[in-house]
């Protein structure tokens, strides 16, 4: 009978984490700004620190939308940029929650770049960065865990334990 009511009492704390997860469906965001002269430099190529601007924003309205507090930016691992983005071209990032600690969350950034008038895209980048969620009085607070359900997801969960370790040392 112990054995019944310890696997019931287990059954019943799973479902509670599982209800308090979430999923990276759910904190999902795809921000997209047309780069405008002041984005760029004399030659139409737009500014790298523009485009941080644009993926920080994006992947701080993913973390907000996970902890559903206020965040701050605590890393930016670095970004490589692929292909330059011009002035006139659709600069569109998607973001997706890839890990959660304890107070920490990381997020996956990629960038595109569209030129609108032939369609074409280009694939500017990859970033990850991190945010802490913080309470009322600005101190770090626990959040949701986050549940991968894809082996896609899993696997980005994986990596993202990886960075984690290399930014700990």
């Amino acid at each position: 009978m112990s054995a019944t009511r310890d696997s019931e009492r287990i059954e019943t704390q799973v479902e509670q984490a599982e209800q308090a997860s979430k999923t990276v469906d759910e904190s999902r965001v795809v921000m997209a700004r047309s780069m405008q002269p002041p984005d760029a430099n004399v030659w139409g190529n737009v500014h790298g620190g523009a485009i941080m601007r644009l993926v920080d924003e994006a992947g701080g309205a993913v973390a907000v939308r996970h902890a559903r507090r206020p965040c701050v930016t605590v890393a930016m691992d670095s970004m490589t940029f692929k292909q330059p983005a011009y002035i006139g071209d659709l600069l569109t990032v998607t973001a997706c929650l890839t890990y959660t600690g304890h107070t920490s969350m990381e997020v996956e950034a990629h960038i595109e770049a569209e030129n609108l008038l032939t369609g074409n895209k280009r694939n500017v980048g990859t970033s990850y960065l991190v945010y802490v969620a913080l309470d009322e009085n600005g101190h770090p607070t626990p959040v949701q865990p986050l549940t991968p359900h894809t082996d896609e997801e899993r696997a980005r969960w994986r990596a993202a334990e990886a960075r984690r370790a290399r930014r700990a040392r």
